[in-house]
């Protein structure tokens, strides 16, 4: 099977051209590809294909082998994909994913793209369409204490076509993340999981953001994550609604639009190699 490993802030994917190569069994595949010792090594898996309402076709599946409805990250990727490859002579496009149609503006340089606006859609935070299970009758879970390992956290929850909890915290490098992580993502209020931003507000306009991505772990970035962290400090009155994420891999520029929810992500796309494995 021919690849080509891509990362956006550090959220590395393998990307796999379905116009040309067929993937029998893409959630055992990604599995196999995402190991870093016995693969390539990366967060999981994405593959490029036809579309019938759309330019291009996106399914996107985790380093665990679970299917996400939609990456940030992964799907700037996408669009740099298809335009250097030649898929594409176009520098606006449409991408189908589970999360429903996405709309990328590229930057283009010399040829190749380098970095795309994503009309990411509309925030929710109706807790039903997270999902996620709270007591009491609410229509937003925002700045809910929950008590997770014996201590109590203030909670946030956005979904941006994938279910996301904001923490607030003092510093994000005080966060265990690797201990504290897994208890959110597999807690009983979160019936389909949940991934998890930790956010450190330096100014209105700037947050700091440490991610645990549900059948991933953390990784050094997440674009919904950082859509949906932005959402969250508006509603809780932390931040602006133009706000750059500084992630461990790199910095995100995030726009919200109140006035009708949809958020606007803007960020790089680079190629890291080309190969051939043998799955």
């Amino acid at each position: 099977m021919k690849f080509t490993k891509m990362q956006g802030c550090g959220n590395d994917y393998i990307y796999v051209n379905c116009f040309e190569e067929k993937v029998p069994n893409p959630s055992e595949t990604a599995i196999k590809v995402s190991d870093v010792h016995f693969g390539i090594g990366s967060d999981g898996m994405i593959l490029i294909s036809p579309s019938e309402s759309a330019d291009f076709k996106m399914s996107m599946y985790n380093a665990d082998g679970s299917e996400g409805k939609m990456c940030g990250n992964g799907i700037r990727c996408v669009a740099k994909y298809v335009y250097d490859n030649g898929l594409t002579d176009k520098t606006t496009i449409t991408v189908e994913t589970l999360s429903g149609i996405k709309t990328l503006d590229m930057t283009i340089e010399d040829g190749r793209a380098v970095s795309v606006k994503v009309d990411m859609g509309k925030a929710q935070t109706k807790p039903e369409l997270i999902p996620v299970i709270m007591p009491g009758d609410k229509s937003i879970v925002k700045n809910e204490p929950v008590v997770i390992d014996g201590k109590e956290y203030r909670i946030t929850c956005v979904s941006m076509g994938n279910p996301h909890c904001i923490v607030f915290v003092d510093s994000v490098k005080d966060i265990d993340i690797e201990k504290i992580g897994p208890m959110f993502e597999n807690n009983p209020i979160f019936p389909d999981r949940i991934n998890t931003e930790f956010i450190q507000v330096t100014d209105r306009k700037n947050i700091n953001m440490r991610v645990w991505e549900r059948g991933s772990g953390e990784t050094f970035a997440c674009g919904t994550g950082a859509c949906a962290s932005v959402v969250a400090g508006v509603l809780n009155g932390k931040t602006d609604n133009e706000v750059c994420v500084h992630l461990l891999g790199g910095d995100l520029d995030i726009k919200y639009m109140e006035e009708d929810g949809t958020v606007f992500m803007t960020g790089p796309a680079v190629t890291v190699c080309k190969g051939e494995i043998d799955i």
